[in-house]
């Protein structure tokens, strides 16, 4: 049987901040990792950073999405970098930001790839959410020279942030060699590690897009008969309560919606998508007219339920409650206090 529709979709309003794109990794469809000495590799200074946060407030912006390359600390140049900024790791660094996201008014919302138990713990009272790309658990050719990627790493990960039930977002990428069976197996992967924690918030179906000059320019994107059944999987697979999502700058959602999809993701109205700068965020009331009689309703990086529930530390809780609504929503402009 197919979903029904559902009353509303959610979106989130955020700044994306690329902290730096220096990278372990060598995935093969990945035009955002650079190496110290490429063109474009860099690491962003305070004052960039604190700049964009602060138009991101003026703009009404909940969430500041922090990403990384990941443990960019192997190379020694990025090293260098983060020693003249005054810091002795990328943990101490991002530490410093969210605090500083915090002060502005912007809750932070890290996802810098395989995380220890430690480094998640540390984070926890500064951010509302986090975040990691499952991808697949299966073995694939695309993600050769990459430790990072290795299934068991990931969803360890995944599986640590429950158990200190941080409110979560891990998804699938598709169409990046993994058969549907892999697509199952992931997806079940993850179904299982929420019933057991209850943290993922929400799970992105995202769809693979080739990059020129990577080792998958050529390989073929999914097709939207490929997207419409990893959706329809999620929603089957996937427990009633964790929102299924697609990146509304990377494909049309509508058709989407009504398999299953009930969020689009981080939409800026600042920043580009790093990841895929070729692909512009769409406007809200564009994307409003283009979804016709299916709402849009706010949130913010941390979904009501844990909202309400309280699934967050005493340092972002003043924060929290003055951006979010009755029910955990995005507060509008203009309706007073939350609590009320």
């Amino acid at each position: 049987m197919p979903p029904e529709k559902p009353p509303f979709v959610t979106y989130s309003k955020n700044v994306f901040i690329p902290v730096t794109n220096v990278c372990r990794n060598r995935c093969g469809y990945c035009g955002f990792r650079r190496e110290p000495g490429q063109p474009g590799a860099r690491l962003m200074k305070p004052e960039e950073i604190i700049l964009i946060l602060e138009n991101g407030v003026k703009a009404g912006c909940t969430e500041a999405l922090f990403t990384f390359g990941e443990y960019a600390e192997e190379l020694p140049e990025y090293m260098k970098w983060l020693g003249e900024l005054g810091y002795s790791s990328t943990l101490e660094y991002l530490i410093c930001l969210s605090e500083a996201a915090i002060e502005i008014g912007i809750l932070p919302h890290t996802n810098a790839g395989v995380m220890t138990r430690a480094e998640l713990e540390a984070l926890k009272p500064l951010n509302a959410s986090m975040g990691l790309m499952l991808e697949s658990t299966a073995t694939l050719d695309a993600h050769k020279d990459c430790p990072g990627k290795l299934p068991e790493s990931r969803l360890e990960t995944i599986r640590e942030a429950g158990k200190l039930q941080i409110p979560y977002t891990t998804g699938i990428l598709v169409g990046i060699g993994e058969s549907r069976e892999d697509r199952v197996e992931s997806l079940e992967a993850i179904a299982g590690l929420h019933r057991k924690y209850g943290h993922i918030q929400e799970v992105i179906i995202q769809n693979f897009a080739p990059k020129p000059g990577t080792p998958m320019e050529k390989h073929p994107e999914p097709t939207v008969d490929e997207m419409m059944d990893a959706v329809s999987l999620a929603r089957e697979i996937l427990p009633p309560e964790v929102a299924v999502q697609v990146a509304p700058n990377l494909i049309e959602p509508k058709a989407l919606i009504a398999k299953g999809v009930t969020d689009l993701g981080g939409i800026s109205p600042l920043t580009i998508d790093w990841i895929n700068p070729e692909a512009e965020w769409p406007d809200v009331k564009d994307l409003q007219a283009k979804l016709g009689d299916i709402p849009l309703r706010e949130r913010l990086p941390i979904y009501p339920r844990y909202v309400q529930e309280g699934w967050y530390s005493e340092r972002i809780g003043e924060l929290i409650k003055r951006l979010s609504d009755r029910e955990g929503y995005r507060k509008q402009p203009g309706t007073g206090n939350s609590e009320e």
